[in-house]
Formats: structure tokens, sequence, C-alpha cells
């Protein structure tokens, strides 16, 4: 099993990293991607990803809700590593409106910019969009011309979101959230195709049931994938087969 989408170098874990990996791998997790959040995590994140090689690999981006006035000088930091690190991927990148639309002019150009780091260095992006769907897209069916690919991270929209977020060319993150009652999520997982679907944890944030209210962690990701292979009438083992395929696909960075 592949999580694409876990913040591991976080200051939750650095009192159990080591068992936090461990478990993870013994629950069947051989592959981490870790996403730093600005220009002050991106070296706790390279660290986290030296001390497991094979099992963790960087992401490089700014995060919509680190951006500020300043979002250029943060991105000229962070840039400055892809030509000497192995990054499988920008991000995190988007656009977030649920905090604070101050800065949507800067987060929709640091959006930009990324995008265009990530043809740049041929590497697909993971997208972070919250109550911002209209605005990311409208930027990506701009910037689409082919060479752009990647995920939406923690996937927060209905069926005909996901339908176009497809024909554009990007996959569905899944995490916990497709195990929580009435999710919106878990329609979306039964109507697609599993060849679109790729799993995620976010950790330390959004655990799965039955671990809501607890840390985060990247062994949950099988809990994840029950639930997937249950939606999807198949076998977990198969779930993970495809997703992990997936995964393969569009972060061939992470093939060892």
């Amino acid at each position: 099993m592949v999580d694409t989408h876990a913040h591991l170098y976080d200051k939750q874990f650095d009192g159990d990293r080591d068992a936090t990996v461990a478990r993870a791998v013994s629950c069947g997790v051989g592959r981490m991607l870790l996403p730093n959040i600005d220009a002050q995590t991106v070296q706790p994140m390279l660290d986290t990803c030296r001390q497991y090689p094979g099992r963790c690999f960087p992401m490089l981006g700014l995060h919509p809700t680190s951006v500020d006035k300043d979002f250029e000088q943060q991105l000229e930091v962070i840039g400055a590593y892809l030509d000497h690190t192995n990054a499988v991927a920008i991000g995190e990148i988007g656009v977030d409106l649920y905090w604070d639309k101050q800065y949507i002019g800067q987060q929709l150009e640091a959006f930009r910019i990324q995008i265009g780091w990530a043809k740049k260095y041929r590497l697909p992006v993971s997208i972070h969009c919250r109550k911002s769907y209209n605005e990311i897209m409208a930027v990506l069916k701009k910037e689409q011309d082919g060479l752009l690919t990647g995920v939406f991270h923690c996937f927060p929209g209905n069926v005909h979101q996901a339908e176009e977020v497809i024909r554009l060319g990007f996959m569905l993150g899944i995490g916990g959230t497709v195990t929580y009652k009435n999710a919106e999520m878990a329609t979306v997982v039964q109507l697609m195709d599993m060849e679109h679907i790729l799993t995620e944890t976010d950790a330390p944030y959004l655990p799965p049931v039955p671990f809501r209210g607890k840390r985060n962690e990247s062994a949950y990701i099988y809990n994840v994938i029950q639930k997937i292979a249950a939606l999807k009438s198949m076998s977990a083992d198969e779930a993970a087969s495809i997703t992990s395929a997936n995964a393969e696909r569009i972060f061939p960075g992470m093939i060892c």
C-alpha cells in the first residue's frame, strides 16, 4: 500500500517517529509521500525522507494557507531545492478559502508559479482544494497542456466534480474521511473507476474510523483500503494492489 500524503516530519511524531514508520511497514504500507508546508518545513521533511530511504519520498511546495504578502520569498527558498532534491511531486499547493480570503490573489499566483515548476521538472502536483474548487479548476483548465498531472489531495467534491477532475487528467486522493458517516466521498468512490483513486492519510490529521479524535498515521491506510474495498465490492488485497499501481503511475519517482 502507498500513503500518497503524510506529514510524518510533523512535531507530533517527534517522540515515536521510528515506531510510526515501523507500524506502517508492518501493516503493509511500503511507501509514504511527504509534502512540506512552507520554507521552514522543507528541511525537517527532507531529513525525515533521508532517515527512511526507500520508504519516505519528498514533495516540495508552498501550502496555500502559508501564502501571505511575502509568498515570493518563500517560493524562492523552496524552489531552490528543486535542482538538487529528488522530489517526486510539487505539493502541496493550491487554494484555500476556508480560513481566510485576504490573500486570494497571492494564493492564485503562487499556485500558477508552482504549476510552472511542475511542468519544468516534469513532476505531478498534489493539490490542496478547500472551498476553492471553481478557482482551482479555472487555473488548471488554462494551464493544462497535456504535461500536467497529479492528484486532488483529500478530494473535497461531489460526483460531477470528480468526473470533471478526472477528465482534466487528475486523480482523486481518498483518505480517512471516506470512512465518516454520510461522507459524500463514499458515493464518489462507489461511482468512479478504481484507476482514478489514490490512497492517503494526511497524517497527523483526518484519522479514519475507528481512530477519530486521535493522531492519524500511515498505518491507518489499511482502514481506508478496507472502506474502499467494501464500497467497490472487492477484496482489500485487490484494492491495495490497484491503488498502489495507480500511485506508481502518477509518482514514478518513488519507484526504487
